[in-house]
């Protein structure tokens, strides 16, 4: 895998990853990361994008890893970051997949780049803050409340819940999920330690970023969206999704009852195959 520093005229830094097919035919995926993750493509899914000839993109959002923190990034700001990154490779048309936090970002790209994104998949992505008729927090573990409550608080007060060091929740996970990290989403580790390693300042921006004005309507976009969710998702509940599958016109949504919100991963694969048919 390649990985590269962008750098911007404003001189901060975004710190990419570039795997898989490179010819003419490839279909360029950027994978946007969830909280608190890095922006390393998904290894689970290589065989498969393999098969299917796709160019794995992706890249650590400002404040992780070897990005330059940016603090007051919106959700909207992803579309301005991937299309950099596009333009440094000479890629024209891409589609984007994001997981959990990167959703939303996949959404954001599909909203403000409709002349150069294929298509978006977003698995147990969140919704809008304050969504009409959503009760937002409905479902989620009392753990995720909290986190998301204190960066509803603002930047000092989210800063000093995460100096805090709250317990890890393992309850947020099914059992299913288990099952899903035990085995090739294991991988999960491999972008969870070196995100949170460095300090908290990438999952504080996020998480303030979840809650403030994403940037973008969803309502508006005209590109293909698949949404993936798991009934059983204790960290971002299924009715993030069903609302925009009820407000977005073009959006798709597979529920799969059973699943949480890493074993709803078992269904990338087939999401592969619709991005591929989109593009």
């Amino acid at each position: 895998m390649l990985e590269a520093d962008l750098k911007l005229d404003n001189g901060h830094t975004l710190h990419y990853y570039d795997q898989g097919a490179r010819d003419s035919d490839a279909l360029a995926v950027f994978w946007l990361h969830g909280t608190p993750n890095i922006g390393r493509p998904p290894e689970p899914l290589f065989a498969e994008g393999a098969r299917l000839g796709i160019r794995w993109l992706g890249y650590d959002r400002p404040g992780y890893s070897g990005s330059t923190r940016r603090p007051g990034r919106d959700i909207a700001s992803a579309a301005t970051d991937v299309a950099r990154i596009a333009d440094v490779l000479g890629i024209e048309r891409f589609a984007v997949m994001g997981h959990s936090g990167g959703g939303p970002h996949a959404l954001a790209c599909a909203a403000l780049l409709p002349d150069r994104v294929e298509a978006a998949v977003s698995g147990a992505g969140l919704a809008p803050y304050n969504a009409a008729g959503l009760d937002w927090f409905a479902g989620m573990r009392p753990s995720g409340v909290a986190g998301l409550r204190a960066a509803l608080a603002g930047q000092d007060a989210k800063a000093a819940y995460e100096a805090a060091k709250p317990e890890f929740d393992r309850e947020m996970f099914t059992g299913a999920d288990w099952a899903a990290l035990a085995g090739p989403w294991g991988w999960f580790e491999s972008v969870v330690q070196p995100a949170i390693v460095a300090g908290p300042d990438g999952l504080i921006d996020d998480d303030i970023a979840y809650v403030t004005p994403w940037g973008f309507d969803c309502t508006a976009i005209t590109r293909p969206v698949l949404l993936l969710h798991g009934g059983a998702d204790r960290l971002v509940p299924h009715s993030h999704s069903a609302w925009l599958a009820r407000r977005c016109p073009t959006a798709e949504l597979w529920d799969q009852p059973d699943d949480g919100h890493i074993s709803v991963l078992s269904n990338a694969p087939r999401a592969l195959e619709w991005l591929r048919r989109q593009g």
